[in-house]
């Protein structure tokens, strides 16, 4: 079957589109190998039943399971792994959700295995899981993702090859490939028309582009776990606008922080040339015809399963362990994967000076690290476990005595019962990772600060007793943001760490507490059922428009997206307007010049001999008021419409407005005085002068300020200011802003007072600065003083979503237009234009 891609918007309009075959509620099972000509591009699937369920597919690199052969049998086992957040996150979908996991194994699994196992996987688990051919995972996970994609979104460049591999074509080949595969596995198990995808993580960006191909509506989330970096280090990606125009593909796009958020419109705006907006609180980016929202949402914990853990009679026992043990002497936790993001070894040589500055500390104060199991393998890795140890032996050679170690470290799996012991005995817990996605440990420690009945019992405390919690945490991760009462800190300063590490001790208890309180009211309000009811609230808000507009797909490879357009927006088509044009008598006709009559791609600016012709022989009908609509100056206009005698136009967006060439040009009554220019220049100059890329346009009314080739951002806030500054020193000064769209409601009033009410509206323009006159002449047909709704026809030039209700496909298209109208309009009346007035009313 033919790809939807290659559409024409005439058949996308005539809504054709609509009578495909409705996309069946569930299959009958989950097959491990690609579908030959079962799923065709309009979501028709062989192998169907009746059942009939609306569904959550959660996709991430990895289902949440726990996978081991059985030795002598050789059968699979399989479990949920409990501390999966994709697990935990089913607790904010409603009872009714039947949640689906989509993702890969962490065992492999031998190829003549795997329909049985999906089997299983599918009826016991609901897991559709993905197979990966051995090598395509090691180049897609531990080559592009691990070595190059998480390095560099944590801020770290492959400098040297030593530290960190370099872009690889074939890893991202390998991505692309393994995204696809996914893809794959989502469309075999997924409704659009029902059915939520949400992606998660880094690992899957590509997968937005390969679902929305094939599903043009499909409702689809995705959230970034780990840190979105700047653009400035954004921009060394080679394949950077791939990524961006793959996530775009998305509905609704989640980030931990809106610092992760800010970094991903600034590279949509530098890269991709897209501005944002934001609207009763949500932002989004208008992406043909797509609104794309952003959400800033932090995830939380489970609750539960910390306090399950906190009740297990395991940790009572190593509590008071841990007590018996370390008793006498304050406990600073810290608790981190072995990698080189999580400054291990600055938190170790925190404690170093600590000790040092504050004598009276040794041997009362220790720090206990938990290091987790590295996720990843590199020289890096293995050089920063070693610094650590290093440090650590020297510390405790210098400071330590028999009894007594300031660092402790915990090198192995710490099951979590055991970490939550050591959090429950915290005085304080530091987490100082020099770049982390979000980083839950501080959220556990509050929690399990907190403790339980059969936690107070084992640490001998009363229930009733004021609970008190300190943290020490990097400005540079994702959850600093949402603890405001944690003592923050630069991480690369080893001086910081070490007054905050004293200043979190030697607190008074009372301020410890009140730190404590605040931040357990947001953790346990802010929960992972919080975090994920929230999000899916937002996506059925982002897809709510899916079905009352038209779709259409373009693009090959990952540039591929969709416009999205409303079903009202066809093709002008000619016939009809002309048929309209002759039973009409009274006509107002609107068009733009540049990108209109003349298009942008032309190196002469002038009109040529046809536009003149065609102009002259449609305002020789008496019954047409014809008017040239444009921002430039009123003598080059008159100057290249010499010809045109009847041609009315509006210059400088209409503020000098000329009805005829006999006629004068009008301005406001106040319009003589131009001694505000006066004024603005010397502004606006200091702002040029500041803003490399800008510069200022001289007109006769208006001084404009342009700063398309400077900085994007730079050159937006430049903008601003300089608004602020001229509303301030210009309030009162006769200057008034005044947009395209008021042209037609002066002409068209002008009109109607003069007893020459419209029956017949043409508008026609290209961009952005005519969508207001677009909106405004829609607003015609409801002029309470009109006898008749006139026939109103707003055309934008180019396929695009737009105001208007019609649109040609480039500027030969309306010189076609202006030919039938030509035709149309008759050759043998002769006509004598009447000189027309306009009066404006002075603005407020």
């Amino acid at each position: 079957m033919a790809s939807s891609s290659y559409i024409s918007l005439m058949d996308l309009a005539s809504g054709d589109m609509f009578n495909s075959p409705q996309t069946p509620e569930r299959i009958s099972r989950v097959m491990t190998v690609p579908v030959d000509g079962g799923i065709t591009d309009d979501g028709d699937f062989d192998s169907l039943s009746s059942e009939c369920c609306e569904k959550t597919i959660i996709v991430a690199n990895f289902l949440p399971l726990q996978a081991q052969k059985d030795i002598k049998s050789g059968q699979w086992l399989f479990s949920f792994d409990e501390d999966s957040l994709l697990l935990q996150m089913k607790d904010g979908f409603s009872s009714d959700t039947i949640v689906v996991y989509v993702g890969s194994l962490k065992v492999d699994v031998y190829p003549k295995e795997q329909d049985e196992v999906s089997k299983t996987l599918l009826e016991e688990f609901n897991c559709v899981p993905t197979f990966l051919p051995p090598d395509l995972q090691k180049k897609f996970y531990h080559g592009f993702c691990k070595q190059y994609l998480w390095p560099l979104f944590h801020y770290m460049l492959p400098m040297c090859a030593d530290y960190g591999n370099r872009f690889d074509r074939l890893h991202w080949q390998a991505y692309l490939s393994a995204n696809k595969i996914f893809a794959d596995k989502i469309i075999e198990v997924t409704n659009p028309e029902k059915d939520y995808v949400w992606v998660h993580d880094y690992h899957l960006m590509a997968l937005p582009t390969f679902l929305r191909k094939h599903f043009h509506r499909v409702k689809l989330g995705f959230f970034l776990h780990s840190p979105f970096p700047s653009s400035e280090i954004y921009r060394t990606l080679p394949v950077r606008e791939e990524i961006l125009k793959a996530l775009l593909n998305a509905d609704l796009i989640g980030f931990h922080t809106f610092d992760y958020a800010r970094h991903f419109l600034t590279c949509c705006s530098r890269i991709l040339g897209l501005d944002h907006e934001s609207k009763r609180g949500h932002i989004g980016l208008d992406y043909f015809g797509r609104t794309v929202y952003m959400k800033i949402l932090p995830v939380g914990i489970h609750m539960g399963q910390l306090q399950s853990s906190l009740n297990h009679p395991s940790s009572s026992t190593k509590v008071k362990e841990i007590v018996a043990k370390f008793n006498g002497k304050r406990i600073i936790i810290g608790v981190d994967d072995m990698d080189i993001f999580k400054g291990i070894s600055l938190k170790v040589l925190a404690m170093e000076q600590l000790l040092q500055q504050h004598p009276e500390l040794q041997g009362k104060v220790v720090l206990i690290q938990i290091v987790n199991p590295a996720r990843s393998t590199g020289k890096d890795v293995q050089e920063a476990k070693r610094e650590i140890y290093e440090s650590t032996e020297r510390i405790n050679d210098v400071f330590g005595f028999p009894g007594y170690e300031p660092v402790v470290l915990i090198d192995r799996c710490v099951p979590f019962y055991e970490k939550a012991a050591y959090y429950a005995c915290a005085e304080c817990c530091i987490v100082n990772a020099v770049r982390d996605g979000m980083n839950l440990v501080p959220y556990k420690y509050i929690v399990c600060r907190q403790g339980t009945s059969r936690m107070d019992e084992a640490l001998q405390i009363a229930p009733e007793s004021p609970r008190t919690s300190m943290l020490v945490v990097s400005e540079f991760i994702g959850c600093s943001p949402s603890l405001s009462g944690a003592i923050r800190v630069n991480p690369w300063s080893i001086d910081a760490l070490a007054d905050a590490l004293n200043m979190a001790i030697t607190m008074p208890g009372v301020e410890k507490q009140i730190r404590h309180e605040k931040h357990y009211r947001y953790v346990s309000s802010h929960d992972v059922a919080y975090w994920s009811q929230s999000f899916m609230q937002d996506l059925e808000r982002a897809c709510k428009e899916h079905y009352n507009r038209h779709c259409w797909g373009f693009g090959f490879g990952l540039s591929f997206r969709i416009l999205s357009i409303s079903p009202s927006f066809r093709k002008l088509s000619i016939g009809h307007i002309l048929s309209v044009h002759r039973r009409t008598c009274r006509r107002a006709i609107f068009l733009d010049y540049d990108g209109t009559v003349v298009p942008h791609s032309s190196i002469i600016k002038s009109p040529g001999p046809e536009v003149i012709l065609f102009m002259n022989s449609i305002c020789s009908d008496p019954k047409n008021t014809v008017f040239i609509v444009s921002g430039r100056g009123k003598n080059s206009l008159s100057d290249w419409f010499a010809q045109c005698e009847n041609l009315g136009i509006a210059a400088e967006h209409g503020y000098f407005i000329r009805w005829n060439r006999r006629s004068e040009w009008e301005t406001f009554p106040f319009a003589i005085d131009f001694g505000w220019k006066r004024i603005a220049e010397p502004v606006m100059q200091l702002y040029t002068e500041a803003t490399d890329g800008s510069f200022i346009e001289s007109k006769e009314s208006a001084l404009v300020w342009h700063h398309q080739d400077a900085d994007p951002d730079f050159g937006s806030s430049q903008a601003k200011e300089l608004l602020d500054h001229l509303e301030n020193v210009l309030a009162n000064e006769p200057v008034v802003v005044k947009r395209g769209h008021q042209i037609v409601e002066k002409v068209l009033s002008t009109m109607i007072s003069n007893g020459e009410p419209p029956d017949f509206v043409l508008c026609v323009g290209d961009d952005r600065s005519d969508e207001d006159m677009f909106e405004s002449i829609s607003n015609t047909a409801y002029i309470s003083s009109l006898p008749v709704s006139p026939e109103i026809f707003a055309c934008t030039i180019g396929q695009k979503p737009s105001k208007a209700r019609y649109y040609l496909d480039d500027t030969v298209d309306l010189l076609k237009l202006l030919s039938g109208l030509t035709g149309a309009s008759s050759s043998t009346t002769s006509t004598s234009n009447t000189e027309t007035e306009v009066s404006f009313e002075s603005c407020d």
